[in-house]
Order: structure tokens, then C-alpha cells, then sequence
């Protein structure tokens, strides 16, 4: 029993000291989360000048403090469409 309990913390703590990258999602049903470009809604401004089917990438830092990746596509109707988002899960950023 004791040795299975010091092999657990010993894993637990080799996989805190790794830095890690997961992916949260891909697809329709993505919705944003604070700090994504269309939080709240979309942005005031249109992007006029970037071509429909124009990828749009956005990084920011969440409130837990990991760096997001987002990925947007500009609609016909110059709306963004989050299409994707990867949160890198590092320990050593913090």
C-alpha cells in the first residue's frame, strides 16, 4: 500500500512538472469564453478589408492565466466564426 501510494505522488508530481498543450475544441458548437473576440457578442467594427474566408488568429491569456490560441473565420456577412481554441496548459508560464 505504501509503495503504491509513493508511486502515485511521484506521477502526480512528474506530470505537474511537464508542460502540456490541449485542445478544447474544433467545430460548431464552440462558444467563447472571456477574453475571445466575440465575447459578449461580435465586435463593433466590421473587418471590411480581409477577405471572406479569411482566418483571424487571437491569443490571449485566461483568467487562470494560460495562454489561449483561437482560430476565427470572416463570415459573408463580415461576422467571426470561432472555429477552433487550444489552451496551452504550461506550468512553467505562471
Amino acid at each position: 500500500m505504501k509503495t503504491a501510494l509513493a508511486v502515485l505522488s511521484v506521477t502526480l508530481a512528474l506530470a505537474a512538472c511537464t508542460s502540456t498543450t490541449r485542445t478544447t475544441g474544433y467545430g460548431p458548437g464552440l462558444e467563447p469564453i472571456p477574453g475571445s473576440i466575440t465575447y459578449g457578442g461580435q465586435p463593433r467594427t466590421k473587418l471590411t478589408k480581409a477577405p471572406v474566408g479569411s482566418i483571424v488568429p487571437h491569443r490571449f491569456f485566461d483568467r487562470f492565466g494560460y495562454r489561449v490560441y483561437e482560430t476565427y473565420i470572416i463570415e459573408p456577412d463580415r461576422s467571426l466564426r470561432l472555429t477552433s481554441r487550444r489552451i496551452d496548459y504550461d506550468v512553467f508560464g505562471h
